[in-house]
Parts: C-alpha cells; structure tokens; sequence
C-alpha cells in the first residue's frame, strides 16, 4: 500500500507517454488531481478539457516533481451569463480581474468574466445562476459553492465543527505548506455560511412561495412544528373540541421548560452593529420586544422557594454575568416528542427569572388553540403559584384565556426526588391521571446535541448567534420529525409490554386484598385525579401514618410488657432483662460485632502499640458484653446451646474472637430440630422491621450527605491539603453507608428466617434485598448503563410499609402501594391510547403539509424558469411528505386500527 501510495506522486501509468493523447501534438505535463483518471495533459487540452469544471486542482511536471497550478495561470478564463463555450460580445472582468472562490477541494483563484451585454444580469444574479454564492452584492471578489455552503451546514449539524476549523482545513487543502498562503477569506466565508443558513429556513417554510415573500413572514412561521402535537387545522379532526370528557386528554398539549447556562454569550458587540437575520421568524422570540419587557420588570424581586432551596428560584438574580450579554438560554419545548416550539428560546441576562421565562411561555402558547395543557417545569411548584398574575403584565396578544382551560402543572421526574415529599406526589406526572408515561425531561435530551455549539456562538454577536442557534434547532426537530415513525414504534412496542406487566402486578395485589378496602381506596384516587388543581383534596399518595422507628418499637414492646406485668402475664425469665430488652441487646451487639471489624479492617497491617492496645481494650470490653449477654440466653433460648454445639463440631474454633461469636437469636432458631418460643420470635421480628427501616433511613442520610459533600467538594474546594480532608470526609461517609448495608443485610437475613415460622407475607415488597452496586446510590445517580432519560430511583428511596398486618402503619404503606400499582398501570395505559393518537396525528399533519405544499406551488404570479423551479421545489416537497406519510402507516400498520382522516377546513 506505501509503494502504491508512493506511485502516486510520479507518471504512473503515463510514465511512457511522450505525447498528449488528446490532441496527439503537445507535451503532457499538466494532470487534475480531481479528475477520475491522472493521465497527462498538454496545456491547452487541460484548459479546454476543464472548460467544465474550473475547480478542478492541476499540477505540472518540473521534471522531476509534479507543483500545484491555477487554471488562471494556464489561460482557462470562466464565462457568466452564457452557455459554456459561447463567447461574450462584451465580457467584463471581476473586480481587479481578482476572484476567489472556496470549493470542498480548496481555495482557488479564478479568471473570472461577467456578461456585459445588454440583457444581462447583475453580477451578483449571474453568480448565483452558476451556483456560486457571493460574499457581497457589490463588487463582489469572493465567493463560495452551493455545495461547499451545504457540506459545511450539514457537518455543522452533525459535527458541530465551527467554521473556523472547517475554513482552516479548506485552506489546509489549497496549500499546508504557508509557504504560498491565499489572501484571508473567513470572514468572508463566515458571512456566507450565515446568509445561506437564513435563505435555507426561508426556503424550507415556503417563504419564496408565498405572495408577500419575505417581508411578509409572521413571528414563529419558519420553525420546524411537531406533527405530533396537537395542531387545530392540520392534523385534529374537525370535532375534536367536542370529544367527550373521557377523551379531550388525548388532544392535550404537552410543554416543557428549562434554561441552559452552557449556551451564554460573551459581551461582544450588540444588535445594532450584528442585528439577526431573522426577527423572531423561528425560535429565538422577538428580541425587541422581549429586551423591553424584560428591561421593564426585571427590578421586581423574585419570591424565594418554599420547597427544597432549588437554585433555579433563590439565585435567579444573583449568578454571576460579569462580561456576559446572555447567561444562557430558557427555551419552551415539546415535553413529549423533544422538539423545540416556535417562539420558544429567549436569552437571560441574570438566572432563570420568571420575568425571562413567563414571557417566553406565554410567547409560545400565543399561537396555541388548545383545551388541555400539561406544563412542566423542574420548579413548577413555585413558579405556578403567582403565574396568573404575572400574566396581566405581558401584552395582550401574548395573554392566555386560562379560565377556559384545564392547565395543569407537573416537574419532570428526575428532578422530582430533590424536591418535598409533598411536591414529590402532587406534580408527578407517575401519579397524575391522563398523562401517559410523559417524563418531562425533554429539554435535558437536547441539550447534550446543542451544547458542543456554545464553544463558537459564546463568541458570536447577538444577530449571528441566534441565527446559528435558530438553525441548529431547526435542524434537530426536522431530525425528531422524521424519526417519529421508528420512535412511536418503539414507544408503542415497549409500551404494550410494559402495561401487560403492570397490569398482571397490579391484579395480582388487588385479589389478595378486601374489596371493601380498595373501593374506599379507588373512590379516594378518583376523586384526587378529578380535582387536580384543588389542594384540599386528600393526596392519595401520601402517607397518613408515621414511620416507626427502632426506639419507637423498643418502647412499644416496654410498654406491652409493663401491661403484662401489671396483669400476671409476664414472660420474662430473668428479674432485670425482659424478653424484649434480651433480643433488642442481642441485636446491638450484631451492630458492635460489624462496627469492630470494620474499624480493625480500617486500621491496616502495620499498627502502632497505641492502636493495636486501643483495638485490645475495645475487643475485651465487647467479649465481656457477649459472655454476659450468653449467659441470659440459656434462661431465655437454652436450644441454643444444641445449635451451638454443632457448630464447634462440624470445625468451628471453640473460643471464637468476639467479633466472630455466633449469638443465635431466635430467628437462628426457626427448625423443627432447634427452635424456641414463638414470643421470641414475634419480638425479634418487631424489632428487626424496625432496625430494617432504620438502616434504610441511615443508608439515604449517609447519600445525601456523599452526594452533597460531592458537589461541595467539586465547587469550593481548592488545594492538595483541603482535597485530601474533603476525601476524608467522604471515606467516613461511604464507610457509614457500607455499615448500614451490612445493618439492613443482617436485619434482612433475620426477616427471611422468620417469616415462613410467623406466617408473614408481603414484608419483602417493602423491605427487598440490597445490592450494593444498583440499590445503594443516591437519588440523582443511575445504574450503570442506564440513560439519562430512562433511569429509574433506587427501590430504597421508594420504601413504603406493606404487608397483612393490620397495624395502622402497615395498612397505610399498603394503600400508598395499591394506589402507586394503579397508578403505573393506568399511565401505560393511557400511554397506548395517547402515542395511537400521536401516530394519527403525524400521518394527518404529513397529508396537510403535502396538500399545503400542492397549494403553494402557484401561489405567486411567476413565469419562466423561476416558477418552474417554485413548483418543482414544492411538488417534491408534496412527494417527500407523502412518502413518509406511507412509509410511518406501513410500519404502524399492526397498532393503527383505522386511516385517519384528513382535516376538512385546511390552515394554508
């Protein structure tokens, strides 16, 4: 391969050749490097030969290696406003006969002649007729090819490569050397690339069909729509406002809010100097109208959040923006299919204040006619609260009739968890009825397509930067639009399994309770699903009923055996230790047992005198605990002994360390062979459901406190030293984390062993095993290989008391679950129903764009090769709309059960 490579750079197969082939007379010196063969030319047959093809790169043998050489330098002279090889009368050279051009295979310099006849065009008309687009309109001395201007936005897309780097690989081309460096034509190249971007958007919206032209494009009308989200005229039916309540959900809206602070923008220049190309005719809203409003009540101070400390609300007005126009952006998206709505994106100046991001909410529902809206929002729960009010400061034309609708307000759910535990059941969408399996998470999945860009639009002034940003956005919802027929599938496929799965879970615990008791429970559900903006109705979800903790169940039992006491019933067998103090001792000492021998694994080989002395008093004192606790085991469980003898028999040491002892409480007696009292194990299970609950508790304490220590140490701490306290401190975290796994895993060993003996069922929903790489994380932290978007909590933060126990807290944890497995079974559901509606309404749209399309297509007055080319471009962009019409109805075909019918009164 290195020879042939190599062979390259000499004649070739044309090593032989003594004279040109084509026209049998010159001397072959010349080759084309773009050419598909590198035969020899002389120089008037490459000339000739590249009559056609201008750009091409030619080299010239020295006799002993080929050099580059412009086709100008050799004679070729390019012809505008005629067929090739017809000559001008009165030909008109470029500027100072000096013209660059920037192709995908260099930078060339080119002889260039415009027409100077009577009927020619201007020079900048004929430029464009040959597919070169000029970098000014007068005078123009550079230019770039439509199809280096569609490489590089398409590789802008896909890549996010800044045109810095794609002009500088261009010139690398022409010449890597810099020993012959072609004059300096980015800034050239950039002003191109901006004005094909924004000529690109208007073509795409059929701006060039239109009778008004550009002039006349309305504020949004550029933006990419979603064909899945309910648009009135283009793809609802014609009944839909009288669908009955049952089904009005299903033509809801679904919104998302957020703000991206990676997306900022540096205090370069302003909008009367770099003034957008666009003025609110896709995403970005109307900049000068947004700035005024903002600018009018930005002074007023924000309310401070009465839920978690989000940062979101209490630091809206306080992040940092020296040297910065724009902090980041607030952008309104689809909540269910990803695509940003026109409208929708707007900068901020300080944090995410609500002045910013009501404007910007209300500015993209302006052009919204529907019934039913779902918002969510990652501080929904106090960004709501005043929003009504807020509203009457916006314009009047951006005011929503609220009152005529059902707006309902949710936070996305991987947010949620960092919320109150009462924001956490009243804004899920897990719970909400008529919702679907919508996360609200839209807006986090785009980011990570749009913030390689912030590197170069953070550089950018305020007109370029939003053109670039209007057209990457323009760019990923025309993406998500046609990858709907594989995403509704997919979504439709995983949701028909899902909710056969849920369903069978849910009936499964439904028959094994009293009906009586779940049609109180689904009364309640129903009524809380119906009243969801009323606050004074009972939240199902919420638990009515305190934990109880280890203490509590301490003295509880206390309090049992007093009344025993009082009675004549007592059961103790010794005269200070009560059953109850006996086991509760006994599971202390499995607590000492683990602590020690995680404190001696700590100290490592080579200890100190110090601390092998201090570790020898610490094990005396705990070997002392255990003999004597031992000793009122014989009173209470002598089979223990039995138990205990046929350990040492089978090659157990006699005299274990203290840390190693066995203590056998009852639920080590659970056999035919070895058991004891039945008291002792009821007891025992008592106080280890509570010891479970507690080490759950000190397992999600110890979490948060890591996950906080985490993002403390990330942001403040500096340094070798303080580094290596922070570390510290959070070994001595996950080291508590680890002992109260180890706690739980004990607790939950004993609960095995006793519950077949005590005949108790459904304590293992609540209280599952742990596994320390999936189940011991904190909230905000998947498993691994979970996507952001698809992760799910760990069961351990979802602990809710179930069981058949008919203790006020058991029956409450029950309900909760009852009504948490209703719930996951109705939002599948309601997921089949709603993506099948989708799947319509994206096969409706397609047939309305395409007849909008056909529509289109004559609407100006043109004639000639102008309207030839508007009705071309418009009948294949009917075509491309009904052939992904077909290609989604085929693939949908098995879950569509009828065609859906097309819109009879046409928006056009």
């Amino acid at each position: 391969f290195l020879l042939e490579l190599l062979r390259h750079d000499g004649w070739g197969d044309y090593m032989d050749l003594c004279v040109c082939r084509n026209c049998s007379f010159g001397h072959p010196e010349f080759r084309c490097m773009d050419c598909f063969s590198g035969e020899l030319f002389c120089s008037l047959c490459i000339v000739a030969l590249h009559s056609r093809n201008p750009l091409h790169r030619i080299q010239k043998w020295t006799g002993s290696s080929f050099v580059s050489l412009s086709l100008k330098r050799l004679g070729l002279r390019v012809q505008l406003g005629h067929p090739i090889g017809e000559d001008c009368l009165l030909p008109r050279q470029a500027f100072n006969d000096d013209f660059t051009i920037i192709h995908t295979n260099g930078i060339h310099e080119v002889g260039l002649d415009y027409c100077g006849c009577d009927t020619a065009q201007t020079h900048t008309t004929q430029l464009l007729r040959a597919a070169w687009f000029p970098a000014t309109t007068l005078e123009p001395r550079t230019a770039a090819t439509f199809r280096i201007l569609e490489q590089y936005h398409l590789l802008s897309f896909e890549s996010k490569a800044s045109g810095y780097e794609f002009y500088h690989a261009i010139a690398r081309l022409t010449d890597n050397t810099g020993l012959h460096p072609h004059k300096d034509r980015y800034e050239a190249f950039l002003r191109m690339v901006r004005e094909w971007r924004h000529l690109k958007m208007l073509k795409r919206a059929g701006r060039g069909h239109d009778s008004t032209g550009v002039e006349g494009t309305r504020e949004g009308e550029c933006a990419v729509v979603c064909p899945a989200c309910p648009q009135p005229g283009k793809n609802l039916p014609d009944d839909w406002q009288e669908a009955p309540d049952d089904k009005r959900w299903l033509y809801a809206l679904f919104v998302a809010i957020d703000a991206n602070f990676r997306l900022k923008r540096r205090a370069i220049s302003k909008d009367g100097i770099d003034p957008g190309l666009s003025r609110g005719w896709a995403y970005f809203v109307e900049e000068t109208a947004y700035k005024s409003h903002v600018q009018q009540y930005s002074g007023k101070p924000q309310e401070k959040s009465t839920c978690s400390s989000h940062n979101a609300v209490n630091m809206a007005d306080t992040k940092a923006s020296q040297g910065l126009a724009a902090t980041g952006v607030g952008t309104i998206d689809c909540a269910r299919h990803n695509m940003k709505l026109p409208n929708g994106v707007g900068d901020l100046q300080k944090g995410e204040r609500y002045t910013n991001m009501d404007y910007l909410f209300f500015s993209t529902l302006g052009r919204q006619c529907v019934d039913v809206l779902n918002v969510s929002y990652d501080i929904a729960c106090q960004w709501h609260k005043h929003l009504w009010q807020r509203m009457s400061t916006m314009p009047a034309h951006l005011q929503l009739d609220h009152t005529s609708k059902l707006v309902r307000f949710f936070v996305p759910k991987f947010h949620l968890p960092a919320h109150i535990l009462k924001c956490q059941s009243a804004f899920s969408f897990n719970f909400s009825k008529n919702v679907g399996r919508t996360d609200g998470e839209a807006p986090e999945r785009g980011w990570s397509n749009i913030n390689p860009v912030a590197s170069s639009t953070k550089e950018m002034g305020p007109g370029s930067r939003r053109d670039t940003l209007d057209d990457h956005f323009g760019d990923w919802n025309w993406k998500k639009s046609i990858g709907l027929g594989a995403t509704l599938l997919r979504k439709m496929n995983e949701a028909h399994e899902e909710h056969r799965a849920h369903a069978s879970a849910f009936e499964e615990l439904n028959e094994a309770l009293a009906p009586e008791t779940t049609a109180g429970w689904r009364a309640c559900v129903k009524h809380w699903e119906e009243n969801p903006n009323d606050t004074s109705v009972p939240n199902p979800f919420e638990t009515k009923v305190s934990t109880i903790t280890q203490a509590a169940v301490r003295l509880k039992l206390v309090e049992l055996e007093s009344r025993q006491l009082r009675e004549g019933n007592d059961t103790s067998l010794h005269p200070d230790i009560s059953p109850s103090v006996f086991i509760a001792t006994g599971i202390d000492l499995e607590s000492e047992q683990r602590r020690f021998k995680s404190e001696f694994s700590l100290r490592g080989v080579h200890q100190t005198d110090r601390q092998k002395t201090v570790l020898v008093r610490q094990q005396n004192a705990l070997q002392r605990k255990v003999d004597a606790w031992k000793q009122v085991q014989l009173l209470y469980t002598p089979t223990a002994q039995l138990l205990a003898s046929r350990i040492e028999s089978i090659g157990i040491p006699d005299n274990p360390l203290a840390e190693d002892t066995k203590l056998l409480l009852p639920s080590s007696l659970t056999t035919d062979s070895v058991s004891c009292s039945p008291h002792l194990h009821t007891i025992e299970w008592e106080l280890r459901i509570a010891q479970a609950g507690d080490a759950l508790d000190e397992i999600r304490q110890s979490l948060r406190l890591r996950d906080y220590l985490y993002t403390f140490k990330r942001s403040w701490i500096r340094g070798q030293s303080a580094n290596t306290r922070a570390q510290n401190a959070l070994g001595r975290v996950e080291a508590r984390a680890a002992a109260s796994a180890e706690k739980y895993r004990a607790a939950h060993a004993a609960l095995s062993s006793l519950a077949p003996v005590l005949n108790k069922v459904g304590w293992n929903l609540t209280f599952r095993s742990l596994n320390n790489r999936d189940d011991v994380r904190g909230m905000t932290v998947p498993r691994k290989g979970e996507s952001e978007g698809r992760w799910q909590l760990s069961w351990i933060w979802l602990v809710e008391g179930v069981g058949d126990d008919e203790d006020e807290v058991v029956q409450d944890g029950l309900r909760v679950e009852w009504c948490k497995a209703r719930a996951r079974m109705m939002r599948w559901k309601e997921e089949i129903e709603l993506l099948e509606e989708e799947m319509h309404r994206v096969l409706r749209f397609l047939q309305w764009h395409a007849l909008w399309w056909d529509n289109g297509a004559h609407l100006r007055a043109l004639a000639g090769a102008e309207k030839e080319g508007v009705v071309a471009y418009a009948t294949r962009q009917a075509h491309l709309r009904r052939d992904l019409s077909a290609k989604f109805e085929t693939s949908w075909a098995r879950y569509i059960t009828a065609p859906p019918s097309l819109c009879t009164t046409v928006i056009v």
